[in-house]
């Protein structure tokens, strides 16, 4: 059974940081795109980062760039989202998501349609 789980979320004063982690079981984050997505209450997912297989690509959403770092740890399977800066607009439950080998944009956005595998989410608050 596949099974993505994210984890490093929490809450953090605005300005603050937080590295979000994303592991693997059942299936090999190395073979696949990984992307971040998001979604704050009563809105839709927001992809916001990617990362093609060997590390080809990577994509970040105008909202998060210069901001987020997404990287993968080959040796410990491990996909992480690094977050700087954050501000209160950046609260929402973050999810990774598996599949394909490279980040599908459609027209500048990340979409979410051609991942396989999903984890449960990880909320982030980000609040004074």
């Amino acid at each position: 059974q596949v099974r993505l789980v994210e984890s490093g979320g929490g809450t953090v004063q605005p300005g603050g940081s937080l590295t979000l982690s994303c592991a693997a079981f059942g299936v090999d984050l190395e073979k696949y795109a990984i992307g971040w997505f998001r979604r704050a209450p009563g809105q839709d997912h927001e992809g916001i980062s990617c990362i093609g297989v060997r590390n080809v690509s990577t994509y970040y959403a105008d909202s998060v760039k210069d901001r987020f770092t997404i990287a993968r740890d080959s040796a410990k399977k491990l996909v992480y989202l690094q977050m700087t800066d954050l501000k209160p607009e950046d609260t929402a439950v973050y999810y990774c998501a598996a599949g394909g080998e490279t980040c599908v944009i459609t027209g500048t956005r990340l979409t979410k349609y051609y991942m396989a595998y999903w984890g449960e989410g990880t909320p982030v608050t980000v609040s004074s």
